[in-house]
């Protein structure tokens, strides 16, 4: 029998790749968004991106004979595209107009702690626990650490004030989260991917129609996109959007559901060091101290908080889990609360 479970188990060195595949790759998105916005519009980048790779994964899950998504499909799927990608991920695009990526990432990995407030405050949720309100009490005083007055002005961009982006980012942290505990039991195909694929067709759409609304195309000027903007929307799109997730998805299968949701806790730390070594981004003892004291948070609520699950519902959770999370980004952190196996 061990021998039969020896031959199964996936290649080490598959299991290898695929973890810093997500590691890196989804912790290197938020510079790659800070590129892109060099000299494209963030709306019109944001929306290009995920209609581009919606479209390549809905139509090759789709020739491979993925059933035909309904109509409620559909409608599951716009309600999660807007809170993940639009007010989620189309917030984060806007932001690093400003902010620097690190401190975009550090705010957006806060996901987690807001799911489980979320989940405690919707009717009927589940109180955590004592460690788990412990999680949410550090990870929150690590974002105010992040974005006190004092923090504003040392990580205003181009000596504009950033104080109003800073508190955009958290709220794009609360749809993301918001949009995650929504897709649990929101109704979508069977096959993952092909739920994914539509959520980014649609948020694409909507990103594009809000880069019309806010007059993105008139400040796009085809003759100064610098040739690295084109590089870092090219990545966003291959490997950001297609490559990490689809490396994600099968590590769900391959390893446990705990172990693939690590990737919460090294994205921002791999964001921050990134955003450091070649963007020249501040890296002082504050930020620092605040990223080690917001990832704590984040460690103490997935390892606590999730504990109290019941097995239906971690069944449930475990189902759901991939087609819940936004390719990107960095971009939802749903199994970050997945269930300890």
């Amino acid at each position: 029998m061990s021998d039969l479970r020896a031959a199964a188990a996936p290649p080490r060195v598959r299991i290898i790749a695929a973890f810093a595949a997500v590691y890196l790759i989804w912790g290197s998105t938020y510079l790659a968004m800070r590129f892109a916005d060099e000299s494209l519009p963030p709306f019109l980048m944001a929306g290009t991106r995920f209609l581009i790779a919606g479209a390549l994964l809905y139509g090759w899950l789709r020739l491979r004979g993925a059933a035909r998504p309904s109509r409620v499909h559909w409608r599951s799927a716009l309600i999660v595209g807007v809170l993940l990608l639009v007010a989620g991920n189309g917030m984060v695009a806007w932001s690093e107009l400003v902010l620097p990526s690190s401190l975009a990432a550090l705010l957006i990995s806060t996901v987690p702690i807001w799911i489980a407030l979320l989940d405690w405050l919707r009717p009927g949720g589940r109180r955590p626990s004592r460690a788990a309100l412990l999680g949410l009490a550090l990870g929150f005083a690590g974002v105010f650490l992040l974005i006190g007055p004092d923090a504003i002005s040392a990580h205003s961009a181009h000596g504009s004030p950033s104080g109003f982006v800073l508190l955009v980012v958290p709220l794009a942290a609360l749809s993301w989260a918001a949009g995650s505990l929504y897709s649990r039991s929101a109704k979508m195909p069977a096959t993952p991917l092909l739920g994914t694929g539509m959520e980014m067709l649609v948020g694409g759409v909507l990103l594009l129609a809000l880069a019309v609304v806010t007059g993105e195309p008139a400040q796009l000027h085809l003759q100064s996109v610098s040739p690295r903007s084109l590089l870092a929307v090219g990545y966003l799109i291959i490997f950001g959007s297609l490559v990490g997730f689809t490396a994600y998805v099968w590590l769900l299968r391959a390893t446990t559901p705990a172990h693939a949701a690590t990737y919460a806790y090294v994205n921002p730390v791999v964001a921050v060091f990134l955003g450091w070594a070649f963007d020249n981004e501040p890296l002082s003892a504050r930020t620092l101290i605040a990223a080690a004291i917001i990832i704590a948070g984040v460690v103490v609520i997935t390892s606590f908080h999730s504990r109290s699950v019941a097995p239906d519902q971690a069944r449930e959770l475990q189902q759901t889990r991939p087609r819940a999370l936004p390719p990107a980004l960095a971009e939802a952190v749903k199994p970050a609360i997945s269930i300890e196996e």
